[in-house]
């Protein structure tokens, strides 16, 4: 087992991509664009919302108004409170880890109340014990290191000994930049067919689809 876990949280923790990825294609659609589920999630899954809108801006060309973010959020939480579930099997795989005594952490790219609701509706946040991080708490965001190495020092483990779990390229490449393992996940329902290939093509060194999966590749690392 590895001496830390750092988990993404949306398509990881909790089956949240679908969910967010339509709402906002309906929403960017609304303003004009011509922009696709699969866009979403190609393009801008795994990133903060500054660096989306950042990107939108610079590579289509969109400027979004003052209230989106404030619509999306209320749109988003709306469905969540009906809809969101817990990856399946994750919360086995969790229970493995906290019974081995494995510090567990949480590095999403959500705004801290959202990863709050989220591990909430979902009766997951008991496992991570407090250690929850934001993008918000640090200056670069996925695909930056710098999240995943505040979890890591906030768990008091060498990132070289972490091992970072992840279902968007951009999250992989944030792991790997930090020095880390990473596992690519595939078991949220945004994940296609040929979602493994593309976290294998941005530096994930192994990838799960299941829960049992994830597990078994946890197992299997020793130090």
């Amino acid at each position: 087992m590895p001496h830390g876990v750092i988990f993404d949280m949306d398509g990881v923790l909790v089956d949240s991509e679908v969910v967010v990825g339509r709402i906002e294609a309906e929403m960017l659609q609304a303003l004009g664009a011509e922009i696709t589920f699969d866009d979403i999630v190609a393009n801008f899954m795994g990133l903060s919302d500054a660096t989306m809108a950042e990107a939108l801006r610079r590579d289509w060309g969109i400027e979004l108004p003052a209230t989106f973010d404030e619509e999306r959020t209320a749109r988003t939480y709306a469905a969540f409170d009906t809809d969101l579930q817990a990856i399946s099997g994750i919360d086995a795989v969790l229970d493995e880890l906290v019974a081995r005594g494995v510090p567990v952490a949480v590095a999403s790219s959500s705004a801290p109340e959202r990863i709050e609701r989220s591990l909430a509706i979902t009766g997951l946040a008991d496992h991570f014990a407090g250690n929850v991080y934001s993008a918000s708490m640090v200056e670069h965001g996925k695909p930056a290191p710098d999240l995943f190495l505040h979890a890591a020092a906030q768990l008091e483990v060498d990132p070289s000994v972490c091992v970072v779990i992840e279902d968007s390229p951009h999250g992989v490449a944030g792991g790997v930049a930090a020095g880390m393992r990473v596992i690519g996940f595939t078991a949220a329902g945004h994940c296609g067919p040929g979602h493994a290939d593309i976290l294998r093509t941005a530096g994930a060194h192994s990838v799960a689809a299941t829960g049992d999966e994830l597990t078994t590749l946890l197992e299997s690392l020793v130090d």
